[in-house]
């Protein structure tokens, strides 16, 4: 199994940057397609991107499209949330997640299909 650490939350002003990164440990990272999510208080937990096994390939929730990155390095078993442009509805817990696939294209967006989930970092956005 593996396991996901997530850092680079933070607090930061309307229109500023952030990344986050999500290292993994434990099992062969480009195994794993991975996601990021994010869920404000109250909220249920809410897509924010994908990315395929090899990065070939991504996808993005229409909220964030334009404003946020997903990339990964397998070199290093990370994977990263570049975040530009935020807005304080950015504001949320943001998690990575991953998931267990032989395809190197599928991407995942939906929250049960993940099998591994990160402890969360915090995200604020002031306005």
């Amino acid at each position: 199994q593996v396991r996901l650490v997530e850092s680079g939350g933070g607090l930061v002003q309307a229109g500023g940057s952030l990344r986050l990164s999500c290292a993994a440990s434990g099992d062969t990272f480009s195994r794993y397609a991975m996601g990021w999510f994010r869920q404000a208080p109250g909220n249920e937990r809410e897509f924010v991107a994908a990315i395929s096994l090899s990065g070939g390939a991504t996808y993005y929730a229409r909220s964030v499209k334009g404003r946020l990155t997903i990339y990964r390095d397998n070199a290093r078993a990370t994977a990263y949330l570049q975040m530009s442009s935020l807005k304080p509805e950015d504001t949320a817990v943001y998690y990575c997640a991953a998931k267990m696939t032989l395809s190197a294209t599928a991407v995942y967006r939906n929250v049960r299909s993940y099998d591994y989930w990160g402890q969360g970092t915090q995200v604020t956005v002031s306005s």
